[in-house]
């Protein structure tokens, strides 16, 4: 049940939101167990973001929430793959590109929590 949420100062199309869309559900795998069959996206474009007092570069925050945990080495993966996609599709340099994960025990989704 991961889900990943990304805000940035720029717009994205609807072609572009497509293009991201399929990118981040094959990124998600780099983290075992999780897939594209469970992920849910949500994406704002044109946010007020400021980094360093800035926001004259695009930027770009991301948060990747997961139900359990994970390791080290796939977080490390999931953010270069991240980080790729956004400069690749969005032109947002790394280095303006902030990414944090969150891990949680409980989960609800149907009435239930798993």
């Amino acid at each position: 049940m991961p889900y990943i949420s990304t805000k940035t100062n720029v717009e994205i199309t609807k072609g572009k939101e497509e293009r991201i869309k399929e990118k981040l559900g094959k990124a998600i795998a780099l983290i075992p167990g999780k897939s594209e069959e469970w992920l849910m996206l949500s994406f704002e474009d044109r946010c007020a973001l400021y980094f360093k007092g800035k926001s004259d570069k695009p930027i770009a925050f991301v948060e990747v929430k997961i139900f359990g945990s994970s390791t080290e080495e796939a977080y490390q993966k999931v953010t270069a793959a991240i980080t790729e996609i956004l400069k690749e599709e969005l032109s947002i340099d790394p280095d303006q590109i902030f990414v944090r994960y969150e891990e949680t025990k409980y989960w609800g989704w149907n009435g239930n929590n798993f």
